[in-house]
């Protein structure tokens, strides 16, 4: 059984890493061949903070269809420590409370009918690893690129308990210092 869990956290962990280390190239790609006169046109929506905030609470409610590493991109656009740090941890908060909410959309799905339904047909053996690899879900979640809000609906559906969950679901705000900190130190305007 630790073997399994192990190989579970390290397999997931590898793939966060890869994918890390995907989005660091593309950016270095972009920083380095695309001409920035080209996103003038986006220019308008990056400097509307209060759009690109709700964009990203939208995004991040809704199984997390923008990944967060763009959102951490735009806070780096004035090259100020100071408004990046404030922003990176206002990303970082409204992730982990959207990642609160989706664990009561799931625990309240829980109660329909067509959810029962489903459990009782299909999901009888994940409720039980669920429960039993649940704290490593949530924190690869956190930390990784799988969808931390999908996650936490899946989580909350099983009824995983909750004080753990909120305790757990805390290493989303490492994975938001640790690319912060890797997209500061590659950010070459510096």
């Amino acid at each position: 059984m630790r073997n399994t869990k192990a190989y579970y956290v390290i397999f997931n962990l590898a793939k966060g890493l890869l994918w890390l280390g995907t989005f660091i190239f593309i950016y270095l790609l972009f920083k380095k061949y695309i001409n920035v006169d080209f996103l003038k046109w986006l220019q308008p929506l990056f400097d509307n903070e209060t759009l690109v905030i709700f964009i990203f609470l939208v995004s991040e409610v809704v199984v997390g269809i923008i990944p967060p590493e763009i959102f951490i991109i735009w806070a780096l656009r004035d090259d100020q420590l100071i408004a990046f740090i404030y922003r990176v941890s206002l990303l970082a908060t409204i992730s982990y409370c959207a990642g609160i909410i989706g664990y009561f959309i799931g625990h309240n799905l829980n109660r329909s009918l067509f959810f029962r339904w489903a459990k009782r047909r299909f999901l009888t053996k994940l409720d039980n690893r669920l429960q039993t690899f649940g704290m490593y879900l949530i924190i690869i979640a956190a930390m990784t690129p799988l969808p931390f809000s999908g996650v936490s609906m899946l989580i909350g559906s099983v009824r995983f308990p909750f004080n753990k969950f909120i305790l757990f679901a805390l290493s989303r705000f490492v994975r938001f210092g640790l690319y912060a900190l890797v997209f500061w130190e590659i950010n070459p305007n510096i």
